[in-house]
């Protein structure tokens, strides 16, 4: 074992450890800590209220079991008294008293109507539905073959790679049940399940590997798996449909998207076909990618009868990660057009509008869904007067659970040391506690001064303003010059023109977006006097909530298997590049060794 140590180097993350051997096989990236660390503090969220629900759900059926209880009894009560009377009128009338002999027939039949109820009772008890004792009694719902009984949440990580992920699952969250690891390439098993053994009984007694496709693994173990987990080198578009088939109701499905080009409107066309939605390259784009994310999520569901209920979405570094919980419900289902909007970005201002896909109407305790009201917006921009493009549907739904983000903010700050990056997540999660839930996308302040070509306010005085003109604004997670609110584009153009006004610009051209929005006069009158609630509770407190990257080529790393070569100096660094260059330098010609230090230095 010492020999082949030597060919390995350890990496430690948590209370996990790793071997990694000198050349690329198997896909590892640092980077990736704070989406580890930030999907334990999720699970370890999903367990605590996995087991609140279960038990509100026995509490449930207890108190059923005694209603039930307590009504037949009193309807045998009251079948008791008449009969009662009617033989003490009998003997009233100078009848015998004494019970007559039942004949054999009438004894068979009493027998016969016994064995029928307690066969009833043993059949409800299969089911699991034994509220009810034959007695009249009530049955305690703990006992019995049918109860549901709590389990260790089983978990999926469906790309596993090193087997990092999953190791730490097994290790660092209390309550964890098995954890199956699967990948498609014999590298990356083989080198997952060296680290399982070399982490010890613990890992090795809750931590399975398979060489598998994880799509046909997915689909052949349908409704398994507490958690299922999606992680992959690029879309996760493919897996999405075999992903929401393999998750329990009431489960938690983690998905991770870094083609973050694709996402934010690099290459439309591509995005459409992956996700079933048209990107739009606004300032908002990164959350864009989200709410898309989501929607293509839902869409996969949807076809199962079954929808999603977001717990969690962030944004970090090079990609989206979101966390939903999968139910199954017909009727929950026809909401979903409900929840998806068509985004309308103007092209002179970059003003945005959202249209919903559908409305609901109620009318006598039923509900009819009809298509949304249209349109949003008239072909040209009441503002600037150039056109829109269109994007979406995206999701336009609350994207966080704020009750479980706070509930993960608590946890990580009384475990921090149980976090590797603890400084990061914890900034993210408070920055999302304060965002506004219900608010889709956000502005960009120095945009909006961009278009303008004006001086940018303090972000305080244009919060007071909002805040002064009877809207709420807050910050996102998502970019540090964002903000959410839920006032209407032409009460913040009206803002803008009120602080133009007492800080002048240069004369614009008149066809000029910017110079068409100042032509007009502010019909709101804008107080930038300072409000209470201009600041955050972290601002107040001055707790970070942006913090810079720990290092320098902090990023997406190279595919595994791939050779490193000169062209991944911005990826990966001078110094790896010298490395690997410098061991093979003797097969390199002259002039490819001179230009690699050419780029280096």
């Amino acid at each position: 074992m010492a020999a082949d140590l030597s060919d390995y180097t350890i990496i430690k993350e948590g209370e996990a450890e790793i071997l990694m051997h000198a050349k690329n096989e198997v896909f590892f990236n640092k980077t990736q800590v704070n989406n580890r660390d930030i999907s334990i503090a999720v699970l370890r969220a999903f367990i605590s209220k996995r087991e609140q629900e279960h038990e509100a759900w026995l509490s449930k059926r207890t108190k059923s079991s005694q209603k039930i209880s307590e009504k037949e009894s009193f309807e045998s009560v009251m079948e008791e008294v008449p009969l009662k009377a009617h033989e003490d009128g009998k003997k009233s009338n100078g009848e015998c008293g004494v019970d007559e002999e039942k004949s054999p027939e009438d004894s068979s039949t009493t027998t016969e109507e016994s064995v029928k109820i307690s066969g009833a009772c043993n059949t409800t008890e299969e089911y699991g539905e034994n509220i009810e004792g034959c007695s009249g009694k009530s049955v305690d719902i703990t006992e019995g073959k049918g109860v549901r009984e709590l389990k260790p949440p089983r978990v999926l990580e469906a790309l596993s790679a090193s087997g990092l992920r999953a190791l730490r699952y097994a290790r660092e969250i209390e309550g964890i049940g098995q954890v199956v690891a699967l990948d498609n390439d014999k590298a990356s098993v083989e080198a997952c399940r060296r680290n399982i053994k070399f982490n010890g009984s613990v890992a090795c007694s809750k931590v399975e590997s398979h060489l598998a496709d994880a799509r046909v693994y997915m689909l052949t173990h349908p409704k398994e798996f507490d958690v299922v987990d999606l992680d992959p080198y690029g879309a996760p578009s493919v897996f999405l449909d075999s992903a929401v088939q393999s998750v329990v109701d009431g489960g938690m499905l983690m998905c991770t998207a870094t083609d973050m080009a694709v996402l934010c409107g690099g290459n439309g066309e591509v995005c459409y076909s992956k996700y079933g939605s048209y990107p739009l390259r606004g300032k908002y784009c990164h959350e864009m990618a989200l709410r898309i994310l989501l929607a293509s999520i839902e869409s996969h569901a949807n076809r199962y009868k079954r929808y999603i209920v977001p717990v969690l979405s962030v944004q970090m570094d090079f990609y989206v990660r979101v966390f939903v919980r999968i139910y199954t419900s017909a009727s929950a289902m026809k909401n979903t057009p409900l929840k998806l909007s068509y985004v309308y970005q103007c092209t002179g201002c970059d003003s945005f509008h959202l249209q919903l896909l559908a409305r609901a109407m109620s009318k006598n305790n039923s509900v009819r869904y009809l298509p949304g009201f249209g349109p949003a917006v008239p072909q040209e921009c009441s503002d600037c007067g150039k056109k829109f493009n269109m994007g979406g549907p995206i999701w336009s739904a609350p994207i966080h659970d704020q009750e479980w983000v706070a509930s993960m903010l608590a946890d990580v700050k009384s475990m921090k040391d149980r976090y590797p990056a603890y400084e990061r997540i914890s900034a993210v999660l408070t920055t999302i506690s304060e965002e506004l839930p219900d608010v889709p996308l956000f502005l960009s302040l120095h945009n909006l001064c961009s278009t303008l070509k004006c001086t940018s306010p303090s972000a305080v005085m244009f919060r007071s303003a909002v805040i002064n003109a009877g809207y709420r604004i807050s910050g996102t997670h998502v970019n540090p010059l964002g903000l959410k609110s839920d006032a209407p584009m032409d009460v913040i153009w009206d803002i803008m023109r009120c602080w133009v006004k007492n800080h002048p610009v240069k004369a614009q051209p008149p066809e000029q977006p910017g110079s068409v929005i100042l032509a007009k006069e502010p019909v709101l009158q804008a107080n930038f006097a300072r409000a209470v609630a201009s600041l955050s509770k972290a601002q107040v407190k001055k707790v970070a909530r942006f913090l810079p990257n720990p290092e320098r080529h902090w990023g997406p790393k190279l595919r595994a298997g791939r050779q490193i070569t000169s062209k991944h100096v911005s990826l990966l660094g001078p110094a790896a590049i010298n490395g690997t260059v410098n061991h093979e330098a003797e097969e390199e010609p002259k002039s490819k060794k001179q230009k690699v230090e050419d780029i280096t230095s």
